[in-house]
């Protein structure tokens, strides 16, 4: 269930914290700039061994979300007609909060914290082209792309030769962008 999932996700943040926060007394001034980038998302420390892990990690989601794309379309219409259509719901669930959570942690995991590119693109992609899945995650997965290196370029280049970390362009953005959906979903009824 939905919340059981939030409080299962609260309960593991609470725990990556803690280690976080461990580590974090014992790190070198070196080690404690590092983890600062990482907290607020950098590609300054991106290599082709990284870029190759990320990949591997990546690949197996973007060779199966296509496949995955009319049980998307179905859901859309609702739980009971996506069962009715021959939808395993619960299945379907499953594997995206798999292929979520995979592709996800590979990239956290190189990139570090890089909010709102994976909460806006979609949104603005689908205001563009529809809600058809088909086409939504790959227009999603390429403007993705192309916004993380804008950003990239941004913060590289705005106050240079500081660097600016990536999440926190993508912050200033997404920021206020979230806040726009959330105001316009409560002036249609779709906070109620």
């Amino acid at each position: 269930s939905i919340p059981r999932l939030l409080l299962a996700g609260i309960a593991i943040n609470a725990l990556a914290g803690a280690v976080i926060g461990s580590l974090t007394l014992v790190a070198t001034d070196s080690e404690l700039r590092d983890m600062t980038f990482w907290s607020l998302g950098s590609l300054n420390g991106a290599t082709w061994s990284s870029v190759a892990t990320v990949g591997i990690g990546i690949l197996p989601a973007l060779l199966l979300a296509p496949r995955l794309a009319s049980s998307l379309d179905a859901w859309l219409l609702g739980e009971t007609e996506a069962r009715h259509l021959g939808v395993n719901i619960q299945r379907l669930k499953s594997t995206a909060v798999c292929i979520t959570a995979l592709t996800v942690g590979v990239a956290v995991s190189v990139a570090g914290l890089i909010g709102f590119i994976g909460l806006m693109i979609p949104h603005l992609v689908r205001m563009v082209i529809g809600p058809g899945h088909r086409y939504l995650l790959p227009c999603s997965a390429i403007l993705g792309s192309l916004v993380l290196l804008i950003s990239d370029l941004v913060a590289r280049s705005l106050i240079a030769p500081i660097e600016i970390p990536i999440g926190i362009v993508t912050a200033m953005i997404g920021g206020p962008f979230f806040l726009y959906l959330l105001q316009r979903g409560g002036e249609r009824g779709f906070l109620t």
